[in-house]
């Protein structure tokens, strides 16, 4: 009896274990990728949303030239985070926009949102928001005069399309926290970046120099996120490059290399899962709510997706203004019901001397290279460019430079194996930067020294080889001249304690002196450490150099590793351009070149050190859990900020022609190759009317069946480029130019391009129209 029972019981288990290990088989084989990753310590949430705002008469940030106002769209920006927390306890959020940097304002705004919505849970203190630094999105959304001279003051349909974008992609990152795992990985990647300052690189110390094989960071460090359930929902990279690829010309809206490079890994993962069945639920005002798939199979092979097209094509008036935005995603970049998005950021780390043009700097009169220590031609500083892998086609350079850190991502996605373990947690400060004491060494022994406050020298109007300023001004120097003084003098003059505080730097601009109509700069600035285990994230609110991010990293590593809460094995890396904007943070012996870098380190030659010793205080605030002291608050200046951009008054289109309507067609009968530029222009409206916020300007569709044509590619699609223009500046007549070059992944089949705008009546209604060019075949 007892040996049947046992027996009987030996089965029932046997039984019950071979269909736990069928089971386990079967979900092999339809999820591979939930299994691998089950000992998760984190919840793990990722978000992503539009934050493109004006792509019309708005300047450009970055360049700080006044002719480069956007006038169109290459592809579009979006911010992307990730919220990592502790089930119980910590929790810290990465934000990365593609912007040209953060903002104090925006980052104030965006914390009094998430306070009236989520209480304490988020606040300045856990909360990151860092710039990539392309220099190709919409300005006038900082607080400060000096960065809101070239767009006319504050622009609020830039500041308001960040806010909201950074907000819309925190909430969507909260909604998706679940349980998940994060693994890093390092590696090289030798060819999407160089020194544009070799020379004030080489005024810091040999023995120093020595212990780098370049002279600029190399390493790209990622972290992968896993969801316990769904596997890989995100990764988000460091990697330091400016984003300059795209020149001071160029007029269209662009994430630069790192916003491509998010958009092509985006891409990349999508396309490794197969074509999943999509449904999509639509709102009383006709718009889509929300996206599902199904099962698997070929998107095109699905009737949803063909009565989806159908009823885009039907209710052109309603919901074609937004059902375009899910133009990209039909084609594909959905999974399983309910699946979050896979999300993928490059970040900026310590950039502020490292340049994406790797073919060197020359002389556009002459072609030969740049004078190597003022980067000028024949003493002009405004003929010397560097050049970008794809000179002379910027875009291409864009690609190329996107596409190389791109594949280094993909490299370390796919290797990493390093799992991220241990305690959340975070420390931030405000300092007011004009007037730091600052112990620094001097000789063996302790001195104490001042920071300054802030100003820009002579080299900052040099500007450098990725965009050269104009004048007689050049890199490198240290005295300045008479004229420019006098000029100077006009607006501030420094006292003589500022230019004492400020040597070698002649002073160009007094500008953390001058208050009027308000603050000109930023005095009152933010630093911040995240620890996600062995994982550490400096947020520092400017741009390092090569040597300034080094000597943070390795102080405040060594810091931490004397701790025992931390093991030997630690990442640390900066996030450049984070929070606030302060311009450049270079080593005392690169400030005393005075090249572009140096000239715009605001205050003054002990800057770094200030950081090296504040940051120190908060890792060590960390390691013993300490609080550390909040220090004063940053301004809030929106109520005091003025505006001169002349708002849309009307749009109009000659007699008899209606907007949408096609200006130049493509050819009767056409048929184009891959490779191959297809373009046509239509009447249009100020694309300030309406931002197409997750939406389009411009759509690629392809005939699916004999009358439903079906979306293909968008204007967030690297492919398919916006132009706007108009006859001229108060014209109330403009067209919309669509181009599109042709992929070589672009199935055969027939195609046309339409056009999304929205017009403004001279009583101020808005009204949305469409166009459609003729069908083209695709060979």
């Amino acid at each position: 009896m007892m040996g049947f029972s046992s027996l009987s019981h030996f089965n029932v288990w046997s039984a019950f274990g071979t269909v736990r290990v069928w089971t386990f088989l079967v979900l092999l084989l339809l999820r591979s990728d939930i299994l691998v990753y089950s000992d998760s310590d984190y919840l793990v949430g990722l978000g992503s949303y539009d934050i493109t705002g004006p792509a019309a008469d708005v300047n450009m940030e970055g360049y700080s030239n006044m002719e480069q106002t956007a006038s169109g769209i290459h592809f579009r920006l979006r911010a992307r985070a990730f919220i990592v927390a502790e089930p119980n306890g910590n929790r810290v959020v990465f934000v990365n926009l593609d912007a040209c940097m953060a903002s104090q304002l925006v980052k104030i705004k965006v914390i009094e949102r998430l306070k009236a919505r989520y209480g304490n849970l988020y606040t300045e203190k856990n909360v990151a928001i860092s710039g990539i630094h392309t220099h190709a999105g919409p300005g006038g959304y900082l607080q400060y005069v000096v960065y809101l001279v070239t767009s006319l003051g504050f622009v609020r349909q830039s500041f308001d399309a960040i806010v909201d974008g950074i907000e819309k992609c925190i909430i969507q990152a909260h909604e998706n926290l679940r349980p998940g795992s994060i693994f890093v990985n390092k590696g090289e990647l030798l060819d999407a970046s160089i020194n544009r300052s070799p020379s004030a690189y080489l005024n810091n110390p040999a023995s120093e120099r020595s212990k780098y094989k370049y002279n600029v960071d190399k390493d790209m460090t990622l972290l992968k996120f896993i969801d316990d359930e769904w596997g890989p929902v995100g990764s988000f990279n460091w990697f330091a490059t400016h984003g300059t690829s795209m020149s001071r010309t160029n007029s269209l809206i662009s994430g630069d290399n790192k916003g491509a490079a998010a958009r092509f890994m985006e891409d990349w993962f999508e396309q490794q899962s197969s074509g999943r069945k999509v449904t999509v639920e639509f709102g009383g005002d006709g718009h889509p709510r929300r996206i599902s798939n199904i099962i698997s199979g070929p998107l095109d092979n699905h009737h949803e997706l063909l009565e989806l097209a159908a009823f885009f094509q039907s209710s052109p008036g309603r919901p074609a203004m937004r059902a375009s935005s899910v133009a990209r995603r039909v084609r594909g970049s959905f999974k399983q019901v309910d699946r979050p998005r896979f999300v993928s950021a490059f970040c900026q780390s310590n950039c502020g001397d490292v340049s994406p043009n790797v073919l060197g700097t020359f002389c556009i009169d002459t072609g030969l290279p740049c004078d190597f220590n003022h980067s000028t031609c024949g003493g002009k500083n405004e003929l010397c460019y560097g050049r970008g892998p794809g000179y002379p086609d910027e875009f291409e350079s864009t690609r190329i430079i996107g596409e190389r850190q791109f594949r280094k991502a993909v490299d370390l996605f796919n290797g990493a194996s390093e799992q991220i373990k241990g305690k959340i947690d975070f420390r931030h400060a405000f300092l007011d930067f004009s007037q730091l004491k600052v112990t620094i060494n001097k000789g063996g022994a302790s001195q104490t020294v001042n920071t300054c406050p802030a100003a820009m020298g002579f080299a900052f109007a040099a500007g450098t080889t990725d965009g050269p300023g104009a004048f007689d001004f050049k890199q490198g120097d240290d005295k300045g001249n008479p004229f420019w003084k006098l000029v100077r003098n006009l607006l501030k003059t420094p006292t003589k304690e500022q230019v004492d505080c400020q040597q070698p730097k002649p002073i160009l601009l007094d500008t953390g002196e001058m208050k009027e109509p308000y603050d000109w700069a930023p005095s009152i600035l933010p630093i911040q450490i995240f620890r996600i285990g062995q994982f550490v994230i400096l947020n520092v609110p400017a741009e390092f150099t090569t040597m300034a991010g080094r000597r943070l990293r390795d102080a405040v590593k060594t810091v931490l590793s004397s701790s025992k809460n931390f093991g030997s094995d630690i990442h640390v890396v900066i996030a450049g351009l984070t929070n606030t904007y302060s311009q450049y943070v270079t080593t005392f012996e690169e400030y005393e070149v005075q090249r572009y870098e140096g000239a715009s380190t605001l205050y003054g030659p002990h800057t770094l050190s200030a950081y090296i010793q504040e940051f120190k205080k908060l890792a060590n605030a960390l390691i013993t859990s300490q609080p550390v002291e909040p220090g004063p608050q940053p301004p809030d200046l929106l109520n005091k900020q003025i505006s001169l951009l002349t708002p849309v008054v009307v749009d109009a289109t000659p007699i008899g022609v209606n907007f949408g309507d096609v200006i130049s067609d493509v050819p009767q009968n056409s048929t184009f190759k891959r490779g191959e530029m297809v373009t046509v222009s239509f009447w249009s409206a100020c694309p300030r009317n309406d931002l197409m916020t997750e939406g389009t300007f411009a759509l690629v569709e392809v005939l699916q069946s004999k009358d439903t044509w079906v979306p293909a590619y968008d204007d967030d699609d690297f492919c398919l480029r916006f132009k706007w223009s108009r006859p001229s500046k108060l014209s109330a007549r403009s067209k919309a130019t669509i181009e599109w070059r042709i992929p070589q992944t672009a199935s055969p089949g027939v195609y046309r391009i339409r056009h999304f705008g929205a017009a403004k009546s001279l009583f101020g209604s808005i009204r949305h129209f469409t166009g459609s060019s003729s069908a083209f075949v695709l060979a």
